[in-house]
Protein backbone atom coordinates (compact mmCIF):
# COMPACT_ATOMS: atom_id res chain seq x y z
CA UNK A 1 0.00 0.00 0.00
CA UNK A 2 1.33 3.46 -0.88
CA UNK A 3 1.68 6.19 1.72
CA UNK A 4 -1.12 8.06 -0.05
CA UNK A 5 -3.49 5.09 0.14
CA UNK A 6 -2.54 4.45 3.77
CA UNK A 7 -3.19 8.11 4.70
CA UNK A 8 -6.55 8.09 2.90
CA UNK A 9 -7.57 4.90 4.72
CA UNK A 10 -6.51 6.38 8.08
CA UNK A 11 -8.54 9.52 7.36
CA UNK A 12 -11.65 7.40 6.95
CA UNK A 13 -11.20 6.21 10.55
CA UNK A 14 -10.97 9.74 12.00
CA UNK A 15 -12.88 10.47 15.18
CA UNK A 16 -13.75 14.14 14.69
CA UNK A 17 -17.28 14.79 16.03
CA UNK A 18 -16.49 18.39 17.07
CA UNK A 19 -14.67 19.83 14.06
CA UNK A 20 -15.77 17.37 11.36
CA UNK A 21 -12.24 17.92 9.96
CA UNK A 22 -10.96 14.44 9.19
CA UNK A 23 -7.20 13.99 8.81
CA UNK A 24 -5.14 10.94 7.93
CA UNK A 25 -1.37 10.64 8.00
CA UNK A 26 1.02 7.95 6.88
CA UNK A 27 4.77 8.02 7.27
CA UNK A 28 7.66 5.82 6.27
CA UNK A 29 10.40 5.39 8.85
CA UNK A 30 14.13 4.80 8.44
CA UNK A 31 13.59 1.05 7.99
CA UNK A 32 10.93 1.47 5.30
CA UNK A 33 8.06 0.50 7.62
CA UNK A 34 4.80 2.44 7.22
CA UNK A 35 2.95 3.86 10.21
CA UNK A 36 -0.46 5.55 10.11
CA UNK A 37 -2.44 7.88 12.30
CA UNK A 38 -5.69 9.76 12.34
CA UNK A 39 -7.01 12.63 14.40
CA UNK A 40 -8.89 11.70 17.57
CA UNK A 41 -10.84 14.55 19.13
CA UNK A 42 -12.02 14.95 22.71
CA UNK A 43 -14.54 17.27 24.33
CA UNK A 44 -11.55 18.35 26.40
CA UNK A 45 -9.79 19.92 23.39
CA UNK A 46 -6.32 19.68 24.91
CA UNK A 47 -6.70 15.90 24.91
CA UNK A 48 -7.21 15.83 21.14
CA UNK A 49 -4.41 14.25 19.11
CA UNK A 50 -3.63 15.15 15.52
CA UNK A 51 -3.11 12.54 12.81
CA UNK A 52 0.55 13.40 12.35
CA UNK A 53 1.37 12.96 16.04
CA UNK A 54 -0.70 9.79 16.10
CA UNK A 55 1.44 8.38 13.26
CA UNK A 56 4.66 9.40 15.03
CA UNK A 57 3.45 7.69 18.21
CA UNK A 58 2.71 4.53 16.21
CA UNK A 59 6.21 4.70 14.70
CA UNK A 60 7.91 5.07 18.07
CA UNK A 61 5.76 2.29 19.54
CA UNK A 62 6.88 0.00 16.71
CA UNK A 63 10.54 0.87 17.29
CA UNK A 64 11.08 3.47 14.56
CA UNK A 65 12.95 6.66 15.31
CA UNK A 66 13.30 8.71 12.11
CA UNK A 67 10.72 9.80 9.55
CA UNK A 68 11.85 9.42 5.94
CA UNK A 69 8.67 10.90 4.42
CA UNK A 70 5.09 11.69 5.40
CA UNK A 71 1.77 12.18 3.60
CA UNK A 72 -1.15 14.06 5.18
CA UNK A 73 -4.65 13.94 3.69
CA UNK A 74 -7.35 16.47 4.59
CA UNK A 75 -10.46 17.95 3.02
CA UNK A 76 -8.60 21.00 1.72
CA UNK A 77 -4.92 20.02 1.74
CA UNK A 78 -4.21 21.79 5.02
CA UNK A 79 -0.71 21.66 6.42
CA UNK A 80 0.28 20.24 9.82
CA UNK A 81 -0.46 22.45 12.81
CA UNK A 82 2.29 24.08 14.86
CA UNK A 83 2.50 21.31 17.45
CA UNK A 84 2.73 18.68 14.71
CA UNK A 85 5.42 20.69 12.92
CA UNK A 86 7.53 20.67 16.07
CA UNK A 87 7.08 16.92 16.57
CA UNK A 88 7.90 16.24 12.90
CA UNK A 89 11.04 18.39 13.25
CA UNK A 90 12.14 16.31 16.20
CA UNK A 91 11.80 13.01 14.34
CA UNK A 92 12.80 14.05 10.80
CA UNK A 93 15.64 15.80 9.04
CA UNK A 94 14.87 19.31 7.73
CA UNK A 95 14.82 17.96 4.16
CA UNK A 96 12.17 15.32 4.89
CA UNK A 97 9.28 15.70 2.41
CA UNK A 98 5.78 16.41 3.73
CA UNK A 99 3.08 15.93 1.09
CA UNK A 100 -0.28 17.55 1.82
CA UNK A 101 -3.20 16.26 -0.24
CA UNK A 102 -6.77 17.54 -0.58
CA UNK A 103 -9.87 15.46 -1.32
CA UNK A 104 -9.90 16.75 -4.89
CA UNK A 105 -6.41 15.33 -5.49
CA UNK A 106 -4.59 18.65 -5.30
CA UNK A 107 -1.23 18.08 -3.66
CA UNK A 108 1.71 20.15 -2.58
CA UNK A 109 4.96 19.13 -1.00
CA UNK A 110 7.16 21.04 1.40
CA UNK A 111 10.01 19.95 3.63
CA UNK A 112 9.93 19.78 7.40
CA UNK A 113 12.47 22.64 7.33
CA UNK A 114 10.14 24.71 5.13
CA UNK A 115 7.26 24.18 7.55
CA UNK A 116 9.30 24.98 10.67
CA UNK A 117 12.55 26.71 9.69
CA UNK A 118 13.84 27.42 13.19
CA UNK A 119 12.53 24.52 15.25
CA UNK A 120 13.29 23.97 18.89
CA UNK A 121 15.50 20.89 18.89
CA UNK A 122 18.01 18.97 20.89
CA UNK A 123 21.32 20.47 19.73
CA UNK A 124 24.00 17.90 20.39
CA UNK A 125 26.42 16.20 17.98
CA UNK A 126 24.59 12.90 18.42
CA UNK A 127 21.01 14.25 18.53
CA UNK A 128 19.87 11.73 15.92
CA UNK A 129 20.88 8.88 18.19
CA UNK A 130 18.98 10.41 21.12
CA UNK A 131 15.74 10.89 19.22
Amino acid sequence: MSLLDAARAARERSYSPYSSYRVGAALRDETGAVHVGTNVESASYGATICAERSAVAAMVTAGGRRIAEIVVVTENGGSPCGICRQVLAEFADPGCPVTMLAEDGTARTATVGDLLPDSFALRTPDAASVV
